[in-house]
């Protein structure tokens, strides 16, 4: 993302946005995980049905989002919060995931890998914020529920 869209981000707008997602999460089959330190958040990941129109929404969850503060990368965080959103959607019902990532961002594009997360194919491109912005889909089956 640019710099300067990154510094012109409204942080009222954030704030609204996130309350929105955090009143409208349905748990089991959406929801917000965070992940905290010394009682600080440093972590959070989302997780809701798909939208996308080429899966099923009760069959395919989606990984919305999973970011960490910088300062934690490589210090297990993010791993801990990717196996606590799968076992999410596992819990959830889902028989598999998906979640979409900036083509350009290549640690996080290697870390889902190491995750058991492949490409399937899937291709965005928005420029609804005033870039181009090129995301692709991974996608992972999800253990069966016992």
């Amino acid at each position: 993302m640019p710099e300067e869209y990154l510094a012109n981000l409204d942080d009222k707008a954030f704030q609204a946005r996130w309350d929105d997602s955090l009143a409208t999460s349905q748990w089991p089959s959406s929801g917000t995980l965070v992940a905290e330190e010394a009682g600080r958040a440093v972590g959070y990941t989302r997780f809701y049905p798909t939208d996308d129109d080429d899966d099923d929404s009760a069959a395919v969850g989606t990984v919305g989002s999973l970011y960490t503060l910088p300062e934690v990368w490589g210090t297990g965080v993010g791993k801990v919060l990717m196996t606590a959103v799968v076992d999410a959607l596992t819990g959830a019902g889902y028989s598999e995931a998906t979640l979409w990532v900036l083509r350009g961002n290549r640690r996080a594009r290697e870390f889902y890998r190491r995750q058991g997360w492949s490409e399937d194919g899937g291709l965005t491109e928005d420029l609804s914020d005033g870039f181009l912005v090129t995301k692709l889909r991974y996608r992972r089956l999800l253990a069966e529920r016992l």
